[in-house]
């Protein structure tokens, strides 16, 4: 059977190749054999593998899966055969999730609910526990609370202010364009009173917009409980892609008293400036790496807790994830390569 794998080039381009691959024939003690329906692609972090000793000839691709229990192992506890499943494969996993079976532990998957679509599953389960990871574990959301969200109309994004609407607290997102700001403002829960999820849509994509003047103005002048940036402007001179990210004096300066800001840009450097405005504000910078779950097993519990709740939300419609048409095997190479470009607005799921 085939599988997508992500190869390093000498030059250091990164490759996406669907090569042969089989399944180990012996099934370990809590491993369980899944029959694929389901594959969402995400960009492969190939630094983050380095830096964990996972660097290998070739790396595969696609670690989110939905579907079918086909066997299960000797000491397998949380599932039978036939079970509709929904997981993510560890970092360390050999196998592809676009081949059509994979062996994965048990404690890596939850129940899929009947209502809930494999291309949905699969194509929220790893945005879903970012925004978990972001607004429960780091930020320590509360009702009442403000919360910016910048590039709200992203997959991660649009998940988070769900999430954040769900629990009492008050939504600013910034649009990068003209079609987000319309796409957000429309933006509605599909349960309870038909409000919108958005207090303030901010379009970032018109420069007479000032982010910070419209956040304190929105609150009041005393700044927001929590930021998720999606990466940060380091530098004056940052290339067309950063163009419409904040600086990080702008996120702290929009920060509140005990604010926290959660931050994906992994290469952050705060200035002493810097330093004392989040000292005088008592405010936190936390770093969002949803991969800790799979890396540490101290948590495991938590981990698979979220992702119970993940299904709930999206069996009871609270998660609305924004997913592309699921997208055949043939197309995945290409597909991938965007993916990795960051080229496409949706989550893309492949379709076995």
């Amino acid at each position: 059977m085939k599988g997508l794998y992500c190869k390093l080039s000498e030059a250091g381009e990164v490759k996406f190749i669907i090569q042969e691959t089989s399944v180990p024939t012996t099934i370990g003690n809590h491993q369980v054999k899944v029959q694929v329906k389901g594959c969402a692609l995400s960009p492969v972090d190939i630094k983050l593998c380095e830096d964990l000793k996972l660097q290998r000839e070739h790396i595969p691709v696609g670690r989110e899966i939905a579907g079918v229990v086909l066997q299960v192992g000797p000491k397998v506890t949380f599932f039978q055969p036939d079970d509709e499943v929904v997981g993510i494969l560890p970092l360390d996993a050999e196998m592809s999730g676009l081949c059509d079976v994979v062996l994965i532990d048990e404690y890596n998957l939850v129940q899929k609910p009947e209502k809930v679509s494999w291309f949905e599953a699969a194509g929220a389960i790893k945005d879903a526990l970012r925004a978990y990871t972001a607004l429960h574990t780091l930020a320590r959301m509360a009702v009442g609370h403000t919360l910016l969200v910048l590039d709200g109309a992203s997959p991660f994004g649009l998940l988070a202010i769900q999430l954040a609407h769900y629990h009492g607290v008050k939504v600013l997102a910034t649009a990068m364009s003209l079609e987000d700001q319309k796409f957000l403002e429309q933006l509605r829960p599909s349960v309870g009173v038909l409000e919108s999820l958005v207090a303030r849509v901010i379009g970032v994509w018109d420069s007479k917009v000032d982010l910070v003047d419209t956040c304190l103005e929105e609150t009041g002048g005393l700044g927001v409980d929590i930021v998720i940036d999606t990466g940060v402007q380091l530098y004056e001179e940052e290339s067309e892609v950063k163009k419409h990210l904040p600086y990080k004096h702008d996120i702290i300066s929009l920060l509140g008293v005990g604010g926290h800001w959660v931050t994906t840009e992994d290469n952050l450097q705060l200035d002493p400036p810097d330093s004392r405005n989040l000292f005088l504000k008592a405010a936190s910078v936390s770093f969002l790496n949803e991969e800790v779950w799979e890396a540490s097993r101290a948590r495991q519990g938590r981990y698979l807790h979220i992702m119970k709740d993940v299904v709930e939300k999206l069996a009871t419609g609270t998660f609305r994830p924004l997913v592309e048409n699921p997208v055949p095997l043939y197309e995945a190479t290409v597909s991938m390569e965007m993916v990795q470009r960051r080229q496409l607005r949706k989550r893309v799921v492949v379709k076995l």
